[in-house]
């Protein structure tokens, strides 16, 4: 637990000043074919100071963390704003002050031996080459990370989160008839918290280590995708994805000003009316907790949700205080940094599409000749919102039914355009938190949606 050097320096702070003190940690364990291929810990921390004067930031960081480090750095940060200021000169008006005191409830952080992370793959992977001994290869990971961080901000806000998570990816690889070799990989378990909150006794995996396997025969099996563009179902997986990738980056202020698609778009449609998009800060709509809550961002700004898509129109873009003031609209706590040396950046929290009102074997049975998607190893967009996503699972749709496996492929397509296709969302939704986003710097995300109908570009053999 990060100890508080923090708070004696809040009554100085003069203006818009942050202090943030951070801790990463890390734990990775990986398997292969019965051999350790990878046992790491790592960890990383510091200090770092951000004070706003007149439209530009001063920052400094160090990688000490005492009562005289965080003096050193809040002074250097001063100093950066104010040369900034006599060279830039901006004049821009100062940071509105907002509602302090906000404190983050979180757990305590439990560090796990890191024999029992070596153990609990071992086991796993002696269950697969004991039941499956055809497999070509299989990999076994086990990886851990965790994000502490303590906060003082001029205007009152002092936070204190710790965020861990933990998941398990198998992945596995078989030969097809072919010859060519067929994978699949999958996020089996986890979520945030530590190792002991999900992976105490492996049996308790087994199912779904069988359930892969038979995925992956099956896709031994599968043929490949008719190009064109196809009516498809994307399965909530690929809504996640589809959310956060190929329409969340384009809403995020920050690239709004570098010419996103959406800086033009600010008010009309770009999606059909059963389309609604929300990053949620951490609390779901069913009262739960979101996969990676953020009750305060690293500028201080109290989180809520940010709706961003409703009933197809777009009504807002994700903002940090500065970019908040320029659009004319309110922060919702959306900027962050990754480690303490990291300036905070505009960045999604929890992104999901929200379920609509049918049912999956419905919109299944609404394709006459199709693909049902189900899994994903892959994707990228840019700021026009056009995507290309790798799809490493699914099946041929024909009058309704579903079909044969089929191989890897590729979806691509617009944003925009895609999701004023779309004329079907399932009753339910699913969520993940496995997932880091890459925007200059690494980040710890959530992303969710429902099974979703739409039209699609399909890549062919």
């Amino acid at each position: 637990m990060l100890k508080d050097y923090l708070s004696p320096f809040a009554a100085g702070l003069a203006g818009h000043a942050e202090l943030r003190a951070q801790q990463n940690t890390s734990r990775a364990v990986a398997m292969l074919n019965g051999d350790l291929i990878s046992n790491a810990r790592a960890q990383q921390g510091g200090v770092s100071a951000r004070v706003y004067r007149n439209g530009v930031y001063g920052f400094a960081s160090a990688v000490e963390y005492d009562e005289e480090s965080v003096r050193r750095v809040l002074k250097a940060a001063e100093e950066n704003a104010l040369f900034l200021d006599s060279r830039v000169k901006k004049n821009a008006p100062a940071l509105p002050v907002l509602p302090g005191g906000r404190k983050a409830v979180d757990r305590e952080y439990t560090d796990i031996p890191q024999k029992d992370y070596i153990e609990f793959v071992r086991a796993m992977d002696d269950y697969l080459k004991r039941k499956y001994p055809a497999l070509q290869s299989r990999q076994v990971v086990l990886r851990h990370d965790c994000m502490e961080k303590l906060l003082t901000v001029s205007d009152g806000t002092d936070s204190h989160s710790i965020r861990p998570r933990t998941h398990l990816i198998v992945r596995l690889t078989a030969e097809a008839d072919d010859g060519m070799p067929v994978e699949y990989f999958n996020v089996i378990g986890g979520g945030e918290g530590i190792l002991t909150d999900y992976f105490t006794d492996p049996a308790m995996y087994y199912a779904k280590l069988d359930e892969q396997v038979e995925q992956l025969m099956r896709k031994r099996e599968g043929v490949f995708t008719n190009a064109g563009l196809k009516d498809v179902v994307l399965a909530p997986d690929l809504a996640g994805i589809l959310a956060h990738e190929a329409v969340g980056h384009t809403v995020e202020a920050d690239l709004v000003l570098g010419g996103s698609v959406a800086a033009h778009s600010l008010g009309k449609r770009v999606a059909s009316d059963l389309v609604t998009l929300v990053d949620f800060a951490h609390t779901l709509p069913d009262g739960s907790r979101a996969p990676l809550p953020v009750y305060v961002d690293d500028e201080g700004t109290p989180a809520c949700d940010e709706v961003l898509i409703r009933d197809g129109i777009l009504v807002g873009y994700m903002n940090s205080r500065e970019t908040a003031l320029r659009f004319g609209m309110e922060p919702h706590g959306n900027a962050r940094g990754y480690a303490y040396s990291d300036e905070p950046l505009i960045r999604m929290r929890n992104t999901a599409i929200l379920p609509g009102r049918d049912k999956l074997e419905d919109m299944i049975a609404a394709i006459d000749d199709g693909y049902y998607f189900t899994r994903t190893n892959n994707g990228q967009a840019d700021t026009t919102g056009e995507f290309m996503f790798g799809i490493m699972m699914g099946y041929e749709v024909k009058n309704g039914k579903l079909g044969r496996a089929i191989r890897d492929t590729t979806i691509s397509g617009v944003a925009f355009q895609m999701l004023q296709t779309v004329d079907m969302l399932s009753d339910d939704m699913a969520w993940t938190c496995s997932g880091t986003c890459g925007k200059k710097q690494p980040m710890p995300v959530g992303m969710g949606g429902p099974a979703v109908k739409c039209k699609v570009n399909v890549a062919g053999k």
